[in-house]
């Protein structure tokens, strides 16, 4: 067993190295790119990974984030794409105050119906715990424990939305003691070091995103059928695949609600979305983020990442964590119409 473990690491690493050497090759990174600390305004940002992610600190949570240092969280956004910020100690009300400083936020769809309420009191917090209103974990089998295992897949939040999210702030509240980790795909830098001849070929595409197509991917059974309100909640939404990112170069953007793409037999379609998520997840290109204590906060931009919930024991551990979603409002937001 030792020896298939150092099989397997030396693979990854190769494939790392062989990732980087493209990255070289194709003028993303340069020789000189190291994982020191990078000062962005009043940021410090210390890199985790070659091409993006990277942990920040210089911000005060305990009071109002002042107007100049909004500006430099944004510039660390456009930088990285994730960023992460330990033990901030904000509550649901300064977490959404300062989403608010960052944009318009989406409201949490009522996929129970109007009648019935939220586990908290804020419509612009998103669940994405494993309990009840009532703290109890959700029990096995049951459809909100089958709709959860959706975020195991590599996606983008709200793609499935025409008005196409920006930024989301996860907020830990509650963490297992082991797994649970959220792992991020870099699909700007991905996309940037295919063969231009492929990038030629994506450009114009059109994918259509529909939540509950990852959701019976998740769990096919479960969602064999969805139910009128369901789909009255969340319809599809289309969406360009290749978009231009905050720095003003190409990024692509699929993930698993890419349910077919517009043009192309529907095969062949889910083909091509499958062929992109891998290509985009392969080693060199992707970051785990482990939440470490309670007021851990990570920050991504869905328009140039994916992510994925990664396991842990979800029937004995509570994993209580809250988010808030900022509308895009830069190129291609509304979709393609």
């Amino acid at each position: 067993m030792a020896i298939c473990s150092q099989l397997k690491s030396a693979e990854a690493m190769q494939q790392i190295v062989s990732r980087l050497h493209c990255l070289l090759s194709y003028g993303i990174l340069s020789s000189t790119t190291t994982m020191e600390p990078i000062r962005i305004g009043s940021l410090t940002c210390q890199p985790l990974h070659p091409t993006f992610v990277a942990e920040i600190t210089g911000v005060d949570f305990s009071k109002p984030i002042p107007d100049d240092q909004i500006c430099d969280i944004i510039a660390a956004q456009d930088r990285f794409g994730v960023t992460v910020y330990r033990n901030t100690s904000l509550d649901d009300q300064r977490h959404i105050a300062l989403s608010r400083q960052l944009g318009k936020l989406e409201q949490v769809p009522k996929f129970n119906g109007p009648k019935v309420p939220d586990r908290f009191g804020f419509p612009e917090l998103f669940d994405a715990g494993n309990t009840d209103r009532e703290g109890k974990i959700i029990q096995k089998d049951s459809r909100r424990w089958w709709y959860n295992k959706g975020n195991t897949l590599w996606h983008t939040d709200s793609s499935f939305n025409q008005h196409r999210s920006k930024y989301s702030l996860l907020l830990a509240h509650q963490i297992p003691n082991e797994g649970g980790d959220t792992e991020f795909a870099d699909m700007r830098n991905a996309y940037r070091a295919f063969p231009e001849v492929r990038k030629r070929q994506l450009r114009g595409l059109i994918a259509e995103h529909d939540l509950w197509h990852s959701r019976k991917l998740a769990a096919p059974q479960e969602y064999s059928a969805v139910t009128d309100f369901e789909r009255a909640a969340k319809p599809s939404a289309y969406h360009k695949l290749v978009q231009i990112a905050s720095d003003g170069g190409e990024t692509l953007y699929v993930a698993a609600h890419a349910s077919r793409i517009l043009g192309k037999p529907e095969q062949e379609g889910l083909r091509l979305i499958g062929e992109l998520i891998e290509d985009c997840t392969q080693a060199g290109w992707t970051h785990a983020v482990k939440w470490k204590q309670v007021g851990d906060l990570v920050i991504w931009d869905n328009r140039i990442v994916m992510h994925r919930g990664r396991p842990f024991s979800d029937q004995m551990e509570v994993r209580d964590m809250r988010r808030t979603t900022v509308f895009d409002d830069g190129p291609g937001s509304l979709g393609a119409v």
